[in-house]
This record gives structure tokens, C-alpha cells and sequence, in this order.
């Protein structure tokens, strides 16, 4: 199963995302704001990161761009999180880099759907 980071300000919805992902057997490290999310993905290696789009410090927009800067990190799958969910802001973080956008609120069952076909697990 996959390594996950979830970076997600609003506690609640960061304890669902992980009890749903960790029920299907993914490893979660969880981030509460976009500077914590920053320090985890610069040390350590995801196969998939989950990004809320509004976040404290950096947004995920922010994340996005600027993990997309790096040469080692670019095969890294992005999932955004957001309920800013006009097509203007799913074009902005789709250009900046982010495999798919999933508009808030969402079913835990269709996150899972979602990140085996982004993982490839399903075809």
C-alpha cells in the first residue's frame, strides 16, 4: 500500500481522511498546516500527498508549486482537497502541477476510488 502525506488544517476532517486511508492500508503522516506539510515532503519520500487548498502559512497551491520545482520529487502524485471548488481555482491547481482536484465535501468511499485509480491500483 502507499506512504501518504495528508496536510490538512481542519482537524475533524484530517482524523476521517486518515481512519478512512489507514482501513485500506495506506501509511499517513499527517500535517496540519502548509509549513508542516513543506518540512515533511523535503525530508521524507510519498507515494501520494493530499493537500487542502487553504491552509495556514503556505496553501496548497503554494505546495504544489513548489514541490513541482524539484527535480526528485516530481513522479510524487498530488491530490487536492478544497472546497474552493471553481473551475477557475481546479484549472490553477491542476496547472500547477496536482494530478487531481477532489471538491469538499467528498464520501470517504469516493477518496479511496480516487487515489487507487491516481496510484494506479485500479485501472
Amino acid at each position: 500500500m502507499a506512504k501518504i502525506l495528508l496536510a490538512e488544517d481542519e482537524e475533524v476532517l484530517r482524523m476521517l481522511v486518515v481512519d478512512t486511508l489507514e482501513d485500506e492500508g495506506h501509511t499517513i503522516e499527517e500535517a496540519k498546516d502548509g509549513e508542516e506539510a513543506l518540512n515533511f515532503i523535503l525530508n521524507n519520500e510519498y507515494d501520494l500527498i493530499i493537500l487542502d487548498y487553504m491552509m495556514p502559512v503556505y496553501t496548497g497551491l503554494d505546495i504544489i508549486m513548489k514541490v513541482r520545482e524539484l527535480p526528485e520529487k516530481e513522479a510524487v502524485k498530488i491530490m487536492m482537497l478544497s472546497a474552493k471548488s471553481q473551475v477557475t481555482d481546479q484549472q490553477a491547481v491542476l496547472r500547477a502541477g496536482a494530478n487531481y482536484f477532489m471538491a469538499k465535501p467528498f464520501s470517504p468511499k469516493e477518496l479511496v476510488i480516487r487515489i487507487e485509480e491516481i496510484l494506479g491500483e485500479i485501472e
